[in-house]
């Protein structure tokens, strides 16, 4: 778990925004923001792209730091 969240938690600091913002903009509870940040739980795919949609209701530069972040390799894995 927490790649999600990591890259969640500093999409949202870089630029500013609150959990309740993005909580608000994708229509969910801030619990559920909440879980994701603090890697209690993992978004699914779906899911994924909804926070990339409300993030760049936002900022849409913070939708593409979200995604670039999330799909960043791990420097430990190899392909």
């Amino acid at each position: 778990m927490g790649r999600a969240g990591k890259a969640i938690k500093q999409a949202l600091t870089t630029y500013g925004i609150s959990q309740n913002q993005l909580a608000a903009a994708m229509g969910v509870g801030h619990a559920n923001v909440s879980r994701w940040v603090n890697e209690v739980r993992d978004p699914g795919g779906e899911t994924i792209l909804e926070i990339r949609e409300a993030l760049g209701q936002i900022n849409p530069a913070a939708a593409e730091e979200f995604i670039g972040l999330y799909l960043e390799q791990p420097r430990n894995e190899e392909y």
